[in-house]
């Protein structure tokens, strides 16, 4: 249930997302709409700051169950004290609680609006579509195959599944876990943009 207690005061938009949907996509526009900051792979930039560990390591553990971090014991102390056990997702909860701390933004992924639960103004959206329009959007943007583009979809889907179940207290992509669920496919990418900003607006009065 959407909760803004203070109508004046910031906000934060969540985008939960099945791969291939646009997510990315429709909360960069909407950031730019909404005229916030939009937060994606930044997180991990920042997380990376703040540990001292490459991005490339945080890149292999982001949204990822902890049974996926293992392959951090070979990475010496440090990568290990921070990627086992769950420590990554704890950086990256601290790292999206100060950025949503700071003012009005749009945040992709990484189960933000469970970390957001007990923020004053926070509105969770998921992005779907069918799974044969996402194997056409995955072909073209990465250049894949039709088969090549299906296996990488299910398994992101499934990773990112894993990883948001495991971490909280929800189901992904099940249409209790948020305020508004959105078919990019209905109206296309830009078109969706538009229809969750007027939603936003809706719901936090402005």
């Amino acid at each position: 249930m959407i909760k803004c207690e203070d109508k004046k005061g910031n906000f934060v938009i969540t985008i939960g997302r099945q791969f291939g949907s646009g997510g990315h996509t429709i909360g960069k526009i909407l950031a730019e709409m909404l005229e916030v900051d939009f937060y994606d792979s930044e997180i991990i930039d920042e997380a990376s700051k703040r540990s001292g560990v490459s991005t490339s390591y945080l890149e292999k553990a982001d949204e990822k169950a902890p049974n996926f971090l293992e392959y951090a014991l070979f990475a010496g102390t440090v990568q290990e004290n921070i990627l086992s056990s769950g420590n990554f997702y704890i950086l990256q909860s601290n790292v999206i609680l100060n950025i949503a701390g700071k003012g009005s933004c749009v945040i992709v992924g990484r189960s933000a609006d469970y970390i957001l639960r007990n923020h004053p103004c926070c509105i969770n959206i998921f992005i779907c579509a069918p799974m044969e329009q996402r194997i056409k959007n995955v072909m073209k943007r990465m250049k894949l195959s039709e088969d090549a583009a299906k296996v990488m979809i299910d398994k992101k889907d499934r990773s990112r599944m894993k990883f948001y179940n495991f971490f909280t207290e929800k189901e992904w992509g099940s249409a209790s876990s948020y305020d508004l669920c959105v078919d990019s496919s209905m109206l296309g990418i830009e078109d969706t943009s538009y229809f969750i900003r007027q939603f936003v607006r809706e719901a936090i009065g402005r």
